[in-house]
This record gives structure tokens, sequence and C-alpha cells, in this order.
């Protein structure tokens, strides 16, 4: 972060800190060590004064997904504006390598909104297609600290399209139980599908679980691994797109890479 004052040398930071040169100007970046002997990268992104927010649009998520109309009343839930992209480049080296990344989102709760500030990527073993935090104390850690809710998760599919897959489903349904707000961000980096013409949009999706029909049926599915699941009775979706999150140009993103 040479352009920003109380940095610390390159040399002597976590090795993504190539990616935070080039991507996080407005930023501070700290050393944490109380994870020893990993040291924590923590990248705070400043955003102008001005109030800057925006609904998820359609664009952003899959179009085939419909809001259930049996969801309950939720909290909105600010993201940072750049939160996905940000996620993208921290994960950019795995997706060339065809292995998910995934990492945990935290919040706090101010006048009924849940805001999501922070990023925390866990160490993890990875995948084409699957995705699996270890050192998961680390990551209690950094909430317990700050006091954050566990309001969510965001994942990549190196080489699939934007879905939320049987693993997905039960990942998230340990957020949602605990959180009803929780969100499942899936980033499909390489999937161009939705976007001909040469478009360099990246495909993701903001998902949540049904509730109460597919919270129903993962609460009483005890499959381990890829599987198929049975449909609600009343023939709504297992999953839906989140209609409570929005993009905020104005929240700050503090991000923890712990691998």
């Amino acid at each position: 972060m040479n352009s920003i004052t109380g940095c610390y040398p390159l040399e002597s930071i976590h090795p993504t800190s190539t990616w935070t040169a080039s991507k996080c100007r407005n930023s501070r970046v700290l050393m944490v060590t109380q994870f020893s002997p990993s040291p924590v990268l923590s990248c705070i992104e400043s955003y102008p004064q001005k109030e800057c927010t925006s609904h998820i649009s359609l664009a952003d998520s899959d179009k085939k997904l419909s809001s259930s109309s049996t969801s309950k009343v939720l909290q909105d839930v600010h993201i940072s504006a750049r939160l996905v992209e940000d996620f993208a480049e921290l994960a950019r080296e795995n997706t060339e390598k065809d292995l998910e990344t995934c990492g945990v989102l935290g919040a706090f709760l101010e006048e009924e909104t849940l805001y999501a500030t922070t990023l925390i990527i866990p160490k993890q073993e990875s995948t084409s297609n699957s995705c699996q935090a270890v050192n998961e104390e680390e990551v209690f850690a950094i909430q317990s600290e700050r006091s954050l809710f566990p309001v969510g998760w965001i994942h990549t599919h190196p080489s699939q399209g934007c879905f939320m897959s049987s693993v997905d489903l039960h990942t998230h349904y340990s957020y949602q139980v605990m959180v009803p707000e929780a969100f499942a961000i899936v980033l499909a980096p390489t999937d161009k599908s939705r976007f001909p013409y040469g478009m360099s949009f990246r495909t993701y999706g903001i998902f949540r679980l049904s509730d109460p029909d597919g919270m129903s049926v993962m609460r009483d599915c005890h499959e381990k691994g890829f599987h198929p699941h049975k449909e609600p009775a009343d023939g709504s979706q297992l999953y839906e797109r989140c209609s409570n999150v929005y993009k905020n140009a104005n929240l700050r993103l503090e991000i923890f890479d712990l691998r």
C-alpha cells in the first residue's frame, strides 16, 4: 500500500499483498499476529462519504429463481460494493487451478439493518467442486472479538455455473438456522454463458433457502456428499434469490486472509 500512510513494507506482508497493492488503493493494511505462526492480512477499504446504496439487480443473480412468497420478513443487509470483485481477485490463483475458494462474512446490526463489513478467508482444503475450512476457531475468534453476526458466506465455482449444489445447501442451512438473514454468494468467474458477445461480467448470485419449505427439507435430510433433494410438497423451490441484500458504496470492507 505504498500510496497510503501508515502501511507496512510489502516484503513484510502476507503474499496476497501483491493483489492488495494493486487493488486496494484507498485502503490501510495492518498486520495482526494473534494467530501464530500464520499472519493475518487486514485490508480496510474506505469509500466516499456520500451515501450510495443500490439493490442487487436481476442481472447480478439468477433470473430463473424468484423470491418465495412464503419467506418471512427479513431485515435489510448491506454489503460492500466491492465485495464480489475483491473476493474474485483473492480467489484468482485458485480459480486458475480449478480449485474452489470460500470465505465467511461477518456483520454488525444497527437500527434494524445488518452491515456485512468483514470478510474472513480461512485456511482451507479445496477441490474443483468443494471447499472445506480448517482451523475454524480462528474465524470464530475474529467474529467474537468484533461482536459480528455470521451473516453468510461466499465461494467460487471455478469451472461450473452459478447455482447452489446439494452440499452448498447443507452448508448454508447451518448459517440460516442461526441468522434468518444469512445469505450465500456463489461466484462463477469463468462462466460467461449468460453474457454473450464477449461481455466481461462475472456471473454471481446471492441466495438463501426458502423458509419454511427449503429449511424444512434441509432439516430433515441427513445424507452426506452430493445427492438429490426432494422438492417441497407445495412445489416451491428449495432456495431463492435474496431480495433484502443491497450494495453499499459507502461501506468499508475489512478482509482477513488466514491462508
